[in-house]
């Protein structure tokens, strides 16, 4: 998933403590200085992807591609949750440089969809892909999402998170998932991937004593995908064995590690980072119409 990886680029760099702190200064001309730098960190990170991605494609005239229906939706799910942190990164680097509230809510806000709709315009010149309209609704909904909450409730109530296991479809799918390694299937295999929105029922009854950073987790998930619509009989000569697709909806228990606070930097940033992706706990899964539990799900 190309717009994680951008989403990595762009945290990375963006949450650099010690530059983040010693940027509130006059006139915010160091937050010029670091706008310029991330967008050639930026630059940077999607030139190098478009060239892994697009190697073997070849270049063609801009065109649309329909996908919505593609992977049961979890490449929707994976724009929509980029482009939700990436908003919540610029409104948290813009109120950092000590700009309006307005400012902050609203130009760090569309960051998610300005910085994922490059890789739909790199899309629509390469042959088997396109600009996806479904993305760039996807991408929109995730910066809004961030701007509402924060404009309505002055927090983020409901927290898109995200958690990646390695699946059993990548072992036998002859490199069409991935290269046998997880860096690579976390790339390309769909099925490893869960997508969630945690809440804290403390948001709901403000005056319980559930702890702040008690969470409650909906996710959704989908198995069984070798290929993007429908499963490949055979990749490059190989046969693949049949599978059954099917969609998976979870209830989790969570912890929003943003709500513990410490007095360590480092610590800060650490928690404020976990709390983008979903803790392994006990979980019930509900798919192929039955129910079943797990311990530990992740």
């Amino acid at each position: 998933m190309r717009y994680i990886l951008v989403l990595i680029f762009i945290s990375v760099f963006s949450t650099d403590s010690k530059s983040i702190d010693t940027l509130k200064l006059k006139k915010n001309k160091k937050f010029y200085t670091f706008l310029a730098a991330e967008g050639i960190v930026l630059t940077g990170g999607i030139t190098y992807l478009s060239k892994q991605w697009y190697s073997d494609k070849k270049r063609v005239p801009f065109h649309f591609y329909n996908d919505l229906r593609g992977w049961n939706q979890v490449d929707k799910f994976g724009h929509f949750y980029a482009s939700y942190i990436e908003s919540d990164i610029g409104y948290s680097l813009m109120k950092k440089f000590n700009f309006s509230e307005k400012k902050s809510l609203y130009l760090g806000g569309f960051q998610g969809l300005i910085l994922e709709t490059p890789i739909e315009i790199f899309d629509a010149y390469y042959d088997g892909w396109g600009f996806s309209l479904s993305d760039m609704v996807a991408n929109a909904a995730g910066s809004l999402f961030f701007i509402f909450q924060q404009k309505i409730f002055k927090e983020q109530i409901i927290k898109p998170k995200l958690s990646f296991s390695r699946s059993k479809y990548a072992r036998v799918a002859n490199g069409y998932l991935g290269k046998n390694n997880i860096v690579s299937e976390f790339l390309y295999d769909y099925n490893g991937y869960t997508f969630w929105f945690s809440i804290s029922p403390r948001s709901i009854f403000p005056k319980s004593k559930i702890p702040k950073w008690f969470n409650v987790s909906f996710g959704y998930g989908s198995d069984g995908m070798i290929g993007e619509f429908k499963n490949l009989s055979s990749y490059k000569g190989v046969e693949i064995p049949n599978f059954e697709r099917f969609r998976q909806f979870y209830l989790s228990l969570d912890i929003d590690f943003s709500k513990i606070k410490t007095n360590s930097k480092f610590m800060n940033g650490v928690f404020t980072t976990l709390s983008y992706i979903k803790i392994p706990l006990p979980t019930l899964e509900i798919s192929q119409k039955k129910i079943q539990g797990h311990l530990i799900y992740f």
